[in-house]
C-alpha cells in the first residue's frame, strides 16, 4: 500500500495564527443602519487552528451593560490559487453569509467584501504584542469610507 504525504499548512495559512486565542477589548460603533445610535460595547473572541492548519476559526460576541447584544462566527484560509486570504462570515442577525477577501500588509490584515448596503472593508491590526486593533468601514461608492465600528482588544492569559 502505497501512502500519500499529507498537505501541509504553507507560511500563508499559518499568519493567520495571529488571529488565534482568547481576546477581550473596547469597541465603538459609530451611528449607522445597524447601529442608529452608536455606542461603547464590550467585544469577546476566540478563535483556533483547525483543519490540521489549513482554516482559523472564530466565535465573536458582543455584550452592552452586561447583555450580548451580537454574535458570530468566522472562518479565515488562504486561497493559493487566487493568492489572497478568504473570510466566512456568519451572524445572529439571519443576513447571508458574507465573503470578504484581501491580503496582509506587513502586520496589518486587509479584506473587503459586499454586502446589500454596499463595499464593506475589515482592517485588523497586529503590529502591537497581544493587541489587536480592527476597524470595519463601508462605502457606497468604493471610494469614499465611513468608520462604522474600531475595536482595541488585548490577548487574555
Amino acid at each position: 500500500m502505497t501512502t500519500v504525504e499529507k498537505p501541509r499548512p504553507t507560511a500563508a495559512h499559518r499568519k493567520l495564527e495571529k488571529l488565534v486565542g482568547s481576546w477581550r477589548g473596547r469597541e465603538i460603533m459609530k451611528p449607522s443602519p445597524w447601529d442608529p445610535e452608536g455606542g461603547e460595547a464590550i467585544g469577546y473572541s476566540e478563535a483556533r487552528v483547525v483543519a490540521n492548519g489549513f482554516v482559523v476559526t472564530g466565535d465573536y460576541r458582543q455584550e452592552r451593560d452586561g447583555v450580548e447584544t451580537f454574535s458570530g462566527h468566522a472562518v479565515y484560509t488562504w486561497d493559493p490559487e487566487r493568492e489572497e486570504y478568504v473570510h466566512h462570515w456568519f451572524d445572529c442577525m439571519g443576513s447571508p453569509p458574507e465573503v470578504f477577501r484581501g491580503h496582509f500588509d506587513g502586520d496589518v490584515l486587509i479584506l473587503e467584501g459586499k454586502n446589500p448596503m454596499g463595499s464593506v472593508r475589515s482592517t485588523v491590526d497586529f503590529s502591537q504584542p497581544d493587541k489587536m486593533l480592527v476597524y470595519y468601514e463601508m462605502s457606497t461608492d468604493g471610494e469614499n469610507w465611513d468608520c462604522l465600528f474600531e475595536g482595541i482588544y488585548e490577548r487574555q492569559p
